[in-house]
């Protein structure tokens, strides 16, 4: 017996060698990283040489470690050694600007400049700014290149004024233009541009109009007036309206260019002072001035925007008409077509029909196109021509997958009329004759080979606990790769399994775009799981059978709120996952019993249980609509109300299209759609949990949570 179990022993010991050996290269890797981590860095250097000779596949990012405790230890020529490793790496390594930035400061320490300079020329298009600009400045002054080191340092200064390297780069240039006296370049009337603009977009309006100020006492011509209006401007955007138009009404400017930018910015402070005629009377100089001007465009916009608000058509069509006609080829045009279009529509003007197959044809790539389509059908059913109806219907459906008029196009195409009608063929023609915008399409889900040699790399550094890196690899592979939506899947699953649903959300959404578009069938369920996922799904069910919510549209609400952050905070300053105002969070609370500080709204189930309550209160308040129900949770019941007020509408989407405020209508656009993709990937899986564990109806058996249909023309509603 005992010889026998001696001879098992034998027998099973190569194999428990092997998944010893196995195991043991990720506990290496692990054990240096950990080291790395600790800024141990001889343990750290020592363990990373281990782990390089036991994962090849990983030379680049084992290089770049390496490199990088090697220069903590300053030994400089180790250091430049090791990143070799990253510049032959095959493939591509997305460690490559860092390892430029790297190289270059081991070589300005070890007395280099030259060669740190041309490193970092060589590879100056991976190198993250601003620090890459600032960093080859430094070298090209180590170098006694003074006049580079200035241009360089102006990069800075004038191209990221609020960042901690431009304050550097100050002094730098202060520093150079004593030392370079006459030879100190001057900087661009562009770059000192460029710096105030940068101040505007950082939120800094007082910093830019210091910048504008300083600059009309340096420039001259058409740049000192322009940094005059400019000047103004900003007072504008600094809410100082008054002060701001009392300058733009002193100011002469010769250019064209700076006048009808005064114009314009004379018409937006009219618009907040509440003076609508001279707003009229600013844009029709532009008009008169400066016809072809981009300043004449803004202005239209904004005057026909003021005008929609107000719900006035007959004053906002003329502008808009205006905008697509002298400004066709700009982006701006397709939307300012689509509003008169829409008026006549609403209007059931003869003319309704005509301008919804021009928008189709002159802007095929409108944001509009598949709402121009279904109510093209809407318009054929009202005549009851299922026929032409089943042509536009058949086409969003097809060509706008998961967009909410594909969803609405396709619940008209279930109702019996239209399985008795053939699609118009002179409808059909018209739509072949469309130069649409090329249609993506997901492409293949099982791994390429060089998709599958990333995935790979990422697995392996994962395992080993570095996952900055793997993150890094994924995201390298997804922005130069073929296959970002295979990339996409596997970084969000790292983050699913983190715990970060929302970063794999917003993973998911940037590396796959065009996902609306893509038929369900056309991308495997996990695809489609990621991109609307239901983390808190049991505290969403249990509060939505609590306010009888339904559970999908609360997810594809929280979808569209927060990404499922339960940390969130909005610019509104509106909190987690339902993105409840403390003021308002305080008010429900009340309502319910609860204690309140707004930290709480951070925790997932209170944040929910205020938030179900909150929208079914507004559900109740806006009679059991939910289009105007969301329309209120976003723009508050105010509005929506007064909204509601521009009908009749014949039906729910006729109310979404016309809310005026875009942010708003396509926030009630996209929860109606993610609560239907949620009820599709989630609907049969099982049924809801009630507070005390029982079983309750599915949603989808319930009327509160589905899409409400327009009647079919010549079908008594019921």
């Amino acid at each position: 017996m005992r010889k026998r179990f001696a001879l098992l022993l034998v027998g099973i010991s190569p194999l428990l060698t092997a998944q010893s050996d196995r195991r043991a290269p990720e506990a290496v890797l692990r054990a240096a990283y950990s080291d790395y981590g600790a800024k141990r860095w001889t343990e750290a250097a020592k363990g990373l040489r281990q782990a390089q000779a036991r994962f090849p596949a990983l030379a680049d990012h084992l290089g770049w470690l390496l490199a990088s405790a090697e220069f903590e230890l300053r030994n400089y020529p180790a250091a430049l050694r090791a990143l070799e490793a990253v510049w032959n790496s095959t493939p591509p390594s997305p460690l490559d600007g860092d390892a430029a930035w790297l190289a270059a400061r081991a070589y300005l320490a070890d007395a280099a400049p030259a060669e740190a300079v041309r490193v970092l020329r060589q590879h100056q298009a991976r190198l993250a700014q601003p620090a890459g600009d600032a960093l080859l400045a430094s070298a090209h002054e180590a170098a006694g290149d003074a006049v580079s080191a200035a241009h360089r340092y102006q990069q800075v200064y004038y191209g990221y004024p609020a960042s901690p390297e431009a304050a550097r780069a100050a002094d730098a240039l202060d520093r150079l233009r004593s030392t370079l006296g006459a030879a100190y370049p001057p900087p661009s009337a562009e770059d000192m541009f460029r710096r105030a603009e940068r101040w505007l977009r950082a939120g800094e309006p007082r910093r830019a109009r210091a910048e504008y100020e300083s600059m009309a006492g340096r420039l001259a011509g058409k740049d000192r007036e322009l940094a005059r209006v400019r000047a103004a401007s900003a007072e504008y955007a600094a809410g100082q309206t008054a002060a701001a138009y009392a300058h733009l009404k002193k100011l002469e400017p010769a250019s064209a260019e700076a006048d009808a930018e005064r114009l314009y910015y004379l018409a937006e402070c009219a618009r907040r002072l509440d003076r609508d005629e001279e707003i009229l009377s600013l844009v029709e100089r532009l008009g008169a001035l400066h016809p072809q001007s981009p300043w004449r465009l803004r202005a239209l916009v904004a005057a026909g925007n003021r005008r929609l608000i107000q719900n006035r058509p007959e004053a906002y069509e003329p502008l808009y008409r205006a905008c697509y006609e002298s400004f066709p080829a700009e982006p701006q045009a397709a939307y300012c077509h689509w509003k008169v279009a829409w008026s006549a529509y609403l209007q059931r003007r003869p003319q309704a029909a005509a301008l919804l197959r021009a928008h189709l044809r002159e802007y095929p790539g409108s944001e509009k196109a598949d709402a121009a389509l279904y109510f093209l059908g809407r318009l054929a059913e009202d005549a009851r021509d299922f026929a032409v109806a089943k042509a536009y219907y058949a086409e969003v459906t097809g060509s706008y997958a998961n967009h909410y008029y594909a969803m609405l196009a396709g619940d008209r195409l279930a109702q019996p009329e239209f399985f008795r009608a053939a699609a118009s063929r002179e409808v059909t023609q018209f739509l072949h004759g469309v130069v649409w915008p090329v249609r993506p399409s997901p492409g293949r889900f099982d791994p390429l080979p060089a998709t599958r040699q990333r995935l790979e790399r990422a697995r392996l550094l994962y395992a080993a606990g570095i996952d900055e890196l793997g993150d890094r690899e994924l995201r390298f592979a997804a922005r130069t790769g073929s296959q970002a939506h295979v990339l996409a899947m596997e970084l969000a699953r790292a983050h699913v399994r983190r715990g970060n649903h929302a970063q794999a959300l917003r993973f998911m959404k940037s590396l796959a775009p065009a996902y609306l578009v893509y038929p369900l069938e056309s991308a495997p369920a996990a695809f489609w799981r990621l991109l609307f996922p239901f983390p808190y799904r049991s505290e969403l069910e249990r509060y939505a059978q609590w306010r009888d919510v339904d559970p999908f549209l609360l997810a594809g609400l929280i979808r569209q709120e927060s990404e499922f952050d339960p940390r969130a905070i909005s610019a509104a300053r509106a909190y987690g996952l339902t993105q409840i105002l403390p003021a308002t969070g305080r008010q429900l609370a009340r309502k319910l019993n609860q204690r309140f500080r707004n930290s709480l709204l951070f925790q997932p189930d209170y944040n929910l249980r205020l938030g179900t309550y909150h929208l079914r209160t507004l559900h109740e308040k806006h009679g059991a609509q939910w289009e105007v129900t969301l329309a209120a949770y976003n723009a508050g019941s105010t509005r929506a109300d007064n909204w509601v007020t521009w009908g009749p509408f014949r039906e729910p989407a006729e109310f979404v299209e016309t809310i005026p405020f875009t942010e708003t209508r396509g926030y009630v656009l996209a929860v109606l759609r993610n609560a239907r993709l949620y009820r599709q990937l989630y609907g049969q899986e099982r049924p809801l949990v009630g507070a005390d564990g029982a079983p309750v109806a599915k949603p989808e058996q319930k009327k509160t949570g589905g899409f409400q249909r327009a009647p079919v023309p010549g079908k008594p509603k019921r």
